[in-house]
């Protein structure tokens, strides 16, 4: 008991779906699970800055259909698609199948986990304080209708001599409601001083409900969710 359990592998087969979706044999099933490991660490390693939150891999008999969910379609497509052709070539070197990619926007980036890891990463790399880098994500997410949020940073923040954990949570985050919409996203930030580990998990409503009720939801919570008044100079 007490055990921690990654949120999306837990859910998988009862709320979510697979990241991957195909049948193989037994002979051919790892030599496809690790070309889709392969695929999708090419496309995020090509892509740093492309905001990518996750990677969908559909196979058939005849081709490979890669979804890849973005913020920023935009920098993955390129002017008139010439990004996306050059990846689909490079994915047809590496893998020798036909690929064919799928853009999908993300609509609110400020409530994707991955992402908002991906975000904190960035700033510690440019030497933000890290707090306050928790500070904002964490007020972004909630603005953004988020019904919960947690953060936890590990490695040797703001440059200690020792290794610490920082956590921080606002709002609700049921690990163990299984209908609960509570996703995970993890990176990594290479600083002077070492990796620093970025966990998150944002509670996005329910899976039990509609798109347009959980929509209505997360614009009362975001309503509720207070910005600070501006600071008033002395007259």
């Amino acid at each position: 008991m007490g055990q921690k359990v990654r949120p999306t592998g837990f859910r998988t087969g009862i709320m979510m779906d697979w990241s991957s979706k195909w049948y193989a044999s037994k002979a051919d099933f790892s030599d496809l699970l690790v070309e889709d490991f392969k695929v999708r660490k090419f496309i995020r390693k090509k892509h740093p800055g492309g905001g990518i939150a996750k990677i969908r891999i559909e196979r058939t008999r005849e081709k490979v259909v890669v979804f890849i969910f973005s913020s920023r379609v935009g920098s993955i497509i390129g002017k008139k698609g010439e990004k996306i052709d050059k990846l689909t070539r490079e994915l047809e070197h590496l893998t020798h199948r036909v690929i064919e990619i799928k853009t999908m926007e993300v609509n609110r980036p400020e409530t994707e986990p991955q992402l908002v890891a991906q975000d904190i990463a960035e700033q510690l790399e440019k030497r933000v304080s890290f707090r306050r880098t928790m500070k904002q994500a964490i007020q972004k997410a909630m603005e953004n209708g988020a019904k919960g949020i947690r953060l936890q940073l590990s490695g040797r923040l703001g440059g200690a001599e020792m290794a610490r954990c920082e956590k921080t949570m606002e709002g609700s985050i049921p690990l163990s409601t299984l209908r609960a919409k509570v996703e995970y996203g993890f990176a990594e930030a290479s600083t002077a001083q070492g990796n620093i580990g970025i966990k998150v998990w944002v509670n996005n409503g329910d899976y039990l409900m509609t798109p347009e009720e959980n929509e209505n939801a997360a614009n009362a919570q975001a309503s509720k969710v207070q910005k600070k008044p501006t600071r008033q100079g002395k007259r």
